[in-house]
Parts: C-alpha cells; structure tokens; sequence
C-alpha cells in the first residue's frame, strides 16, 4: 500500500526540475539571440571600455557552466580541477569563430542539463576558498542552479549593452 505523501515530493522534485532547466533554457536563448546575424569580427569586437566582447562573453557563461557542474557533482576539488584562463576566456581570440562558440556553449549547457535532469537538488558541497564566499559555506545544488540563473543572467545585460553599442540591436526589440 502506498503511503499518499510518498507521491507529493517526486512529483514536487520533478516540477522543481522541469522549472528550473526552464529558467536555465530561456535564459540561455536570450544570451544567443544577443549575437544572432553578427560576424565573427564583430563578435570580437570591444564596443565599451571594458575588456568584454559578445563571443567572450558566450565562452566564459559555458566555461562557468562547465566548471559550476563539476562542483555539483564533486565539490570544490571537481571544480578546480581543470585550469582556467580567466582572461582569455572573455576574449574571442583570433581563429575561433562565433559558430564554433555558440556549439561549445550548447553543448556545455547539454552536459549541465543532462546533469540536472537527475540531479539531487538537497545535495550539498562546501564551497571553494575563496574571498567572495562565506568560509565555510556550502552550497546545493538548487543553489548551484540558482547561481547559474544568475550568472547568465548578468552576462546576459552585458552582452545586450554590448550589442546595442555594436550596431543599435536589442536583444528584445
């Protein structure tokens, strides 16, 4: 005989799910419809002060998720255990193509949702040392989603200011 509360959290867990690879999903689009029609030249090109470009932008939002998904599944130790460039990895370097970035970020984004799909969201890791965490915090994995959210989000805003100062076009317009 089944237990009537035994169903309420999977299906509760499955809609918490569903929800959040959505949000993760749209927000993803947004950033891709950003660069949408542009040159390879112009997805390299500075149009503000800062070091970002849009093809940058897309390379660290799949190296960001890359890294992010190593924690969820091994904490800290799986995170930092592959190298970063932090600065070329806002950058689109000479060689690499706007099609060959949006293909590594999709396919960054297909591993993280492969992952979540499955994923206990409760599953907590500590946080690595660093000066922008709490010491010794820990975060879910729902955080980890949360964050990603959040993250791409953020870049999002850039890349549309980015693009407007490039040749007038809106992400949303």
């Amino acid at each position: 005989m089944t237990n009537p509360g035994d169903a309420a959290p999977s299906t509760a867990r499955s809609a918490e799910h569903t929800d959040l690879l959505a949000a993760l999903a749209s927000h993803r689009d947004l950033l891709r419809r950003t660069v949408r029609d542009l040159t390879d030249e112009q997805a390299r090109e500075r149009t503000t002060v800062s070091e970002l470009c849009l093809g940058g932008l897309i390379k660290h939002v799949a190296e960001m998720e890359r890294r992010w998904t190593r924690f969820a599944t091994g904490g800290a130790e799986a995170m930092e255990s592959v190298p970063v460039d932090w600065a070329n990895q806002f950058r689109m370097l000479e060689g690499e193509t706007l099609e060959g970035v949006l293909a590594d970020f999709s396919q960054a984004a297909s591993g993280t949702d492969a992952f979540l799909g499955t994923a206990d969201l409760d599953r907590t890791w500590p946080l690595p040392s660093a000066p922008w965490f709490e010491p010794g915090a820990s975060w879910s994995i729902r955080m980890v989603v949360l964050h990603l959210i959040g993250e791409i989000s953020q870049h999002s805003g850039h890349a549309d200011i980015i693009r407007e100062s490039l040749d007038g076009a809106k992400t949303m317009g």
